[in-house]
C-alpha cells in the first residue's frame, strides 16, 4: 500500500525506533505512547488489519504473540503487559496496516 506507513517503516521510508525486525515481523516504539512502555507490532506483509487474515497467516499470527513476549522481556516488562489489536475504525484502528499493540511498564498502585 503506498500511502500506509508501516508499509512505508517496512520499507526504509519512514523512521521508527525498532526494538525487534525479522524477515516478517517489525516491532518499534509507538510515537503517542498510551503507557510507559508502549511498542507496536506488525507483520512486514500488509493486511488491513486481523479480519483481513486468512488461514496462510496463522503462523505469522502466532508468531507475533510469541515475539511480544520476547519483547516484554527485552524492555523488562514481564511482570505486567498486555498485547491488543484494534480491528477496524468502530473499534478505533487509525492506521489500516494489522498491528498490535505491546503495553506495560506501570507501576503497582500502591508504589
Amino acid at each position: 500500500m503506498e500511502d500506509c506507513i508501516f508499509c512505508k517503516i517496512v520499507k526504509g521510508e519512514a523512521p521508527a525506533n525498532k526494538v525487534w525486525e525479522d524477515d516478517e515481523v517489525l516491532a518499534f516504539w509507538d510515537i503517542r505512547p498510551s503507557a510507559p512502555v508502549h511498542i507496536l507490532i506488525i507483520p512486514k506483509k500488509h493486511l488491513e488489519n486481523v479480519s483481513a487474515a486468512s488461514n496462510e497467516d496463522q503462523a505469522l499470527l502466532g508468531k507475533i504473540q510469541l515475539i511480544a513476549v520476547e519483547v516484554a522481556k527485552k524492555l523488562n516488562i514481564t511482570d505486567g503487559f498486555k498485547v491488543f489489536t484494534l480491528n477496524g475504525s468502530k473499534a478505533g484502528q487509525v492506521v489500516f496496516h494489522l498491528h498490535y499493540h505491546l503495553q506495560g511498564g506501570w507501576k503497582e498502585k500502591n508504589d
